[in-house]
């Protein structure tokens, strides 16, 4: 009888091993059995700014203000839409309904620790009690720093930002109303609680995340994405295009290590999880029926308002799932560029978009991580237009890496590293400004080296 209790024992074990899907014991997502140990999150948390959406909504934000009582408002934006009409509209809304306000226009496109601390300097001595970005990520990126440091202005300026690079410290204050109206349709920055800049001591990009950085209203407005110039609107898609991949290839929520000791400390990204996943897929299927039309004809009103929704989308469900090594390599691309300068941009600086400087490493990255996931990586596949009918999981990667390779090329997207300006003497340096990126990359769904990483630059070096 004991050694028959031995058995029973020993198969309900090895029974209970078996049915812990993480990523350690098998590539099935989402079954979200506990562990025997308590070392990864068993939970997850859905938040998203409130969004309003529809032509000419940008007409409500002055009763929006004056429902608030705000009677110091900072409107920010950059030098190049101040005078277009998405900021134009703003100002009349609050003119018309009364409310004081003050313009700062010195947000930089790609924004650096410099410009997000010249943009704090400007709000703490404004004494604001609420803040509108007009603009794009760059723009609501430094306005969510601003609205930050405004309301904590003991706080040092790495007391926020992401380890290693800053402390990483949790936002237990609150912050002012920020309302939010984008222009660009890619970052969904109007939807999460990250800003992100150049940390230029290190020639890497880094940023802050945190629920309490949410826009309290994001006005997506899409008549302000037809001016959009046709290579914006590309890059912006290209971001979309990520977002919607990455967050819904990244490692399960229940997979993340370390469960946190308080729900404080739960990050904001968290990992692939059932909620955020009907966000990604929906956002992907925009991107496929939209983007092309989107940038091939600035007029196309159907296809801009789509391809706006579509940054909605992707921005919820990456906003609270994550996203991995695509973005986690792109921060030294952009922060690392010599001499490139973007068509579409009037920026007098090298730049590298963000949205570029993503989808560069796309084809490699998902070929990478593939053998994790190869469902997702075939689903994704097929709503790009990929024919997967007598694909096989093994196949996953290549397919994938091929559809985006085709997407890339009919879009006229640069033909990689190389073509932006870097050689493969670059790459060690590209590697290092990676590594500082663990809040993402640690979201990938396949554990990766240095040598990896090494891999995964030279083979973005050309696309086609």
């Amino acid at each position: 009888m004991a050694v028959a209790r031995d058995r029973v024992v020993r198969l309900l074990m090895q029974l209970e091993r078996a049915a812990c899907r993480c990523p350690a014991h098998s590539s099935t997502f989402h079954q979200a059995v506990p562990c025997t140990k308590r070392e990864t999150d068993y939970a997850f948390e859905m938040a998203s700014s409130n969004i309003r959406y529809g032509e000419g909504v940008s007409r409500e934000i002055g009763m929006d203000l004056r429902n608030l009582g705000a009677r110091n408002v900072c409107v920010m934006t950059d030098s190049n839409l101040s005078g277009l009409p998405p900021v134009k509209a703003v100002l009349e809304s609050l003119a018309k309904s009364g409310v004081p306000y003050k313009m700062y226009e010195g947000v930089r496109v790609e924004p650096t620790d410099t410009s997000f601390k010249e943009a704090i300097a400007f709000a703490k001595k404004g004494a604001f009690d609420a803040f509108v970005a007009v603009g794009g990520g760059s723009v609501i990126d430094t306005c969510k720093a601003a609205n930050l440091y405004s309301c904590h202005p003991d706080a040092n300026f790495l007391d926020f930002v992401n380890t290693p690079i800053g402390k990483g410290n949790p936002v237990t204050g609150a912050l002012k109303p920020l309302i939010a109206v984008p222009t660009t349709a890619g970052t969904g920055s109007e939807t999460t609680g990250v800003a992100i800049f150049d940390y230029e001591p290190l020639k890497a990009k880094t940023g802050i995340a945190s629920r309490a950085l949410r826009p309290s209203l994001g006005v997506v407005d899409p008549l302000h994405t037809l001016s959009m110039p046709t290579r914006v609107a590309a890059n912006s898609g290209f971001d979309v295009l990520c977002h919607a991949l990455e967050s819904y290839t990244a490692l399960p929520y229940h997979c993340r290590a370390p469960c946190p000791p308080d729900p404080l400390n739960r990050p904001a990204y968290q990992g692939s999880n059932p909620i955020s996943d009907v966000w990604a897929r929906h956002a992907l299927r925009q991107v496929a029926t939209y983007m092309k039309r989107a940038v091939e004809n600035p007029e196309d009103v159907e296809a801009r308002s789509n391809m706006h929704l579509a940054s909605v989308f992707a921005g919820i469900g990456f906003g609270n799932a994550g996203v991995h090594l695509c973005h986690g390599m792109s921060y030294p691309i952009a922060g690392n560029v010599k001499t490139h300068k973007a068509d579409g941009y009037n920026v007098e600086h090298p730049l590298v978009p963000h949205g570029l400087s993503v989808v560069l490493t796309a084809p490699a990255v998902f070929s990478f991580t593939a053998p994790m996931c190869p469902e997702r990586h075939l689903e994704a596949a097929q709503i790009l237009g990929a024919d997967i009918s007598r694909a096989k999981r093994a196949d996953a990667g290549a397919v994938l890496a091929d559809t985006l390779r085709h997407f890339l090329f009919d879009l006229k997207v640069e033909d990689g590293l190389a073509a932006v300006g870097y050689c493969k003497d670059d790459v060690p340096a590209l590697v290092q400004g990676t590594i500082p990126q663990e809040r993402v990359t640690k979201l990938c769904p396949r554990e990766h080296s240095e040598d990896d990483l090494t891999s995964l630059f030279e083979a973005s070096m050309k696309l086609y």
